[in-house]
């Protein structure tokens, strides 16, 4: 959320002015139509103490964006980037499951998108500029105290947070985020939640993409305050469902039709909750 923003409606609350609560009205929740059936409504987020709402479906506010630094991009457009993260796992795998994602999003659904392969860092300055990570890989997984802390703030501040485990990560994403919420566990999703009909309708829950170790798919989340803060999606692979066709021959098409689905559903809901 832009500084600037965050202290135009500050200053409003403080002037105690009429204008407050204009601010207040029109910041509260916007309703972006996907289509003729599917609308997604997004609900006012709290960064850093602070009146906010998912940026990219404003955009009235988007216009006030003017800071090189933040990328969300061009008035309106959704970016989801992947965490760079330090342990020694390939958090760079994949690269083209993102785009393709976000490019479907803009095909299917009609939702502004910019289709990059973007990667930051969680100590970057722009991470609480976006409404959703991404973070994949093989292997090990470490953030720095400085760096669990911005998440848990990023997090409970509105933040939304999608782990797809490529295979390998999985004793050490359980360690860190074990060290993020010490006090929560993670909890499978059952196949009646929302994100698993958001969109498409999954009426088993998470698609199986991979074979991985032969066991059955798990949505696993993080659930803070009666909010999904983060999905862990396990022994399935989703992520190397959305590469471009050829990468992974084995895919059928039906498989990487129910990755993508399976995807869009979950940046609908993240963008929704």
């Amino acid at each position: 959320m832009p500084v600037y923003l965050m202290n135009y409606v500050n200053q409003l609350v403080e002037a105690d002015v009429s204008e407050a609560d204009t601010a207040r009205e029109s910041l509260d929740e916007c309703t972006f139509h996907i289509n003729s059936t599917v609308s997604v409504r997004v609900k006012r987020h709290c960064f850093a103490g602070y009146f906010a709402t998912a940026v990219f479906v404003l955009v009235n506010i988007i216009a006030m964006l003017t800071s090189p630094a933040i990328v969300f991009a061009q008035a309106g457009t959704l970016v989801v980037p992947r965490i760079q993260y330090d342990g020694g796992g390939d958090w760079y795998t994949d690269p083209t499951s993102m785009p393709n994602l976000l490019k479907a999003a803009a095909a299917q659904l009609n939702i502004l998108t910019r289709p990059d392969n973007l990667a930051i860092r969680v100590s970057d300055t722009e991470l609480f500029s976006y409404p959703m990570l991404y973070l994949t890989g093989h292997g090990n997984v470490k953030f720095d105290e400085v760096e669990i802390n911005r998440l848990v703030t990023y997090l409970d501040n509105g933040g939304f947070l999608w782990i797809d485990d490529c295979y390998g990560i999985d004793r050490s994403i359980r360690r860190e985020l074990k060290k993020m919420y010490p006090e929560l566990q993670l909890a499978a999703i059952p196949a009646d939640h929302p994100i698993f009909h958001t969109v498409f309708d999954f009426p088993k829950g998470l698609p199986k993409v991979h074979e991985h170790d032969g066991k059955p798919p798990v949505a696993y989340g993080i659930f803070n305050k009666g909010r999904l803060a983060v999905l862990y999606t396990f022994e399935t692979d989703i992520g190397c469902g959305l590469e471009d066709q050829g990468v992974h021959p084995e895919d059928k098409p039906e498989i990487r039709e129910q990755a993508l689905h399976m995807a869009l559903n979950i940046l609908v809901f993240a963008m929704n909750q």
